[in-house]
């Protein structure tokens, strides 16, 4: 029981990192030049990204605290199952409301790029090294 705790407690940070298919291309200029936006694109992601960031900060702050209350409860003895179990779904709930509000992020600025910018802006997508 003891090593599955700390497999997990090991593991949690990876779950709290952001998804593969969204990161901030937006504010990387060379990209940005790159995708040749247009002032008015370049107007609507900022206004897009700056609606969703505090949905975005507290849905990670959700996340982060979520995961500390079950790393403490893993390292409760004798561990309380039943508020362990709550936990779990606390953060399958905190994650799940993460992985919502940067999926419609994702699509806010989806819809703002033509096709031609979306597939350039997926080749530039840098590769997450999985070893």
């Amino acid at each position: 029981m003891k090593l599955a705790a700390i497999v997990l407690t090991l593991s949690i940070p990876a779950f709290a990192q952001m998804p593969s298919s969204l990161y901030p291309w937006w504010s990387n200029k060379p990209i940005v030049r790159q995708l040749n936006l247009s002032n008015v694109q370049i107007q609507q992601i900022r206004g897009v990204v700056t609606h969703y960031h505090p949905e975005l900060l507290e849905a990670r702050a959700k996340v982060l605290r979520a995961e500390q209350t079950l790393e403490d409860l893993f390292n409760h003895d004798p561990v309380d199952q039943a508020k362990t179990t709550q936990a779990i779904e606390q953060l399958i709930a905190a994650r799940s409301a993460l992985t919502r509000t940067l999926s419609e992020l994702s699509l806010k600025l989806r819809v703002l790029l033509t096709a031609a910018q979306w597939q350039q802006l997926q080749r530039l997508r840098p590769t997450r090294n999985t070893e």
